[in-house]
């Protein structure tokens, strides 16, 4: 370990700095966050290494993928602290897709925005993509070997290690009886050739020969290394899949009744979870749950300030390695309840029809006299539905974020300010039962009772959104900016991000605020 410590503090001229740690070469222009956990783990001296193609390493501390580490037994609690003291936490995968030898640790860049996300194994484990059901006892003489180069400053497989571990899980994964292997076919295999033809060109036959021979016996040695230089894609070398996993067979976690049927829940799991994600929108996790508990983030701001642009690009930001529920609480092109979209898809009718609208509203030919009685039935009848809505949402947001999910809304009820976004309706007409004047509110006070964790306003000029929304009338324009200042969310996170810079730098500032609250 001493060597692999020494190796690693070196600059790229073999100098040392003052205290010892200027980065390994190529580390300059990697995210901060990476090039600090990587001198911490040195001068902790963690052992640990790389353990997937060195082709793609750099391209994953560079934030572009996950960073698969595997760390020696003797040094994983060393290695835990290390990635909680340089701002990693520990997202843990919710129940049926969890191994207690891999966990997920992530961590907010600031510099550039990215997820960085570590994939810590302190067990070699390999497998299905659902189930990794073989632990190879590896991990010791992989790290120990562990070499620095191809620009990367951490350790990585030794290229005969390498070539030996890229054929042995060419076997064990390329399945297509594996949904997830299955849906991304061409990808995986693609993946694999490359990686392959990488080696080949860096090794001769008679290493990866001699490495096969000590991990997995003279028995499979000449086969695995004939692979590596074999014209045949790795998919379709069938006679050797089936020695590998004949000869790893005692290496398996769960016999040949168990593991299919693990395998088979874990399908069955990862199935309603990637529809609940596309299609469903069920307040229930499907991945990894935020550490700590969820949290429910609000953006508010006047129509035109960026809430829908905002909250997309957070999605397309967290999307792929937390899970995320996105809640719309307007009434414009955002996602509606099941039963809210039959009146929804009536408004572009009614609105033909009516043409003028009563003071109150935002958009349109807005008149100063009181609402007719067709307006006032239509209006109390919408009122009544979104008020429901309202109420299922708000329940949903807060069972989300309960279950381990970061829900992000578009907009949020209020009843602090009439006539405001997303207030209640009722109180613009005048001739309305008390009953369900009341029901109304109790919808909008809800919310107050179940308020966000953190509120974003999105801070505007009237001159900005009258550029933005130039159909908005000017004086809702110039009372809603005013607005958006006055409202109060007891017991929330408040942050006020001005809405006229670029919208990278809006989306950068937020992040910022919400890994916070994480």
């Amino acid at each position: 370990m001493d060597n692999l410590h020494s190796r690693i503090i070196l600059d790229g001229a073999g100098n040392r700095s003052s205290d010892g740690l200027v980065g390994a070469p190529g580390s300059s222009d990697l995210p901060g966050t990476v090039v600090s956990l990587v001198e911490q783990m040195a001068r902790e001296h963690v052992a640990w290494c790389y353990w997937k193609s060195g082709r793609r390493a750099r391209a994953a501390l560079s934030g572009q993928s996950d960073i698969d580490v595997l760390v020696a037994p003797e040094s994983q609690h060393t290695a835990r602290r290390v990635l909680l003291g340089c701002g990693f936490r520990l997202f843990p995968s919710v129940a049926g897709r969890d191994d207690p030898a891999i966990q997920s640790f992530l961590a907010h860049d600031d510099a550039s925005g990215a997820i960085i996300h570590v994939h810590f194994h302190t067990r070699l484990m390999v497998g299905g993509a659902l189930l990794k059901n073989y632990r190879l006892p590896w991990e010791q003489e992989l790290v120990s070997r562990a070499v620095f180069g191809r620009g990367v400053p951490m350790p990585l497989l030794d290229p005969a290690s390498e070539a030996v571990l890229l054929i042995v899980r060419a076997c064990l994964e390329l399945r297509r009886t594996d949904p997830v292997v299955a849906r991304n076919w061409g990808l995986a295999t693609r993946k694999f050739a490359l990686d392959r033809a990488d080696l080949a060109e860096r090794i001769d036959r008679a290493e990866v020969r001699a490495r096969a021979e000590e991990l997995l016996g003279d028995n499979l040695a000449d086969r695995v290394a004939n692979a590596l230089f074999d014209a045949r894609p790795l998919q379709n070398q069938y006679e050797l899949r089936r020695h590998v996993r004949r000869a790893l067979a005692r290496y398996r976690t769960y016999n040949s009744v168990e593991a299919p049927l693990r395998a088979s829940w874990r399908a069955l799991h990862w199935v309603i979870g990637a529809l609940n994600q596309r299609l469903l929108h069920w307040p229930r996790p499907w991945s990894k749950r935020a550490p700590g508990g969820g949290i429910v983030v609000a953006i508010l701001g006047v129509d035109g300030s960026g809430k829908s642009t905002l909250v997309r690009g957070l999605r397309s930001w967290l999307d792929q390695d937390v899970d995320v529920l996105t809640i719309y609480f307007g009434t414009g092109d955002g996602r509606p309840a099941w039963f809210l979209l039959p009146l929804k898809l009536l408004v572009p009718v009614v609105s033909r029809v009516l043409r003028r609208k009563p003071h109150g509203a935002s958009h349109g030919e807005v008149t100063a006299s009181a609402p007719g009685l067709a307006y006032s039935v239509l209006l109390s009848i919408w009122a009544t539905v979104l008020a429901v809505e309202k109420r299922t949402k708000l329940r949903a947001a807060r069972r989300a974020a309960a279950r381990g999910m970061v829900v992000i809304t578009d907009r949020f009820p209020q009843d602090q300010i009439a006539d405001f976004n997303d207030g209640p309706l009722l109180p613009r007409l005048s001739h309305v039962p008390r009953w369900l004047r009341k029901f109304e509110a109790s919808a909008y006070a809800l919310a107050g009772r179940l308020p966000p964790d953190l509120v974003i306003k999105l801070v505007a000029t009237p001159e900005l959104i009258a550029v933005r929304e130039p159909t908005m009338n000017p004086a809702v324009i110039r009372s809603r900016t005013t607005a958006v200042s006055r409202l109060t969310f007891a017991g929330s996170s408040v942050a006020a991000i001005p809405a006229g810079q670029p919208a990278a730098d809006v989306l950068r500032a937020v992040k910022a605020e919400i890994w916070r609250m994480l």
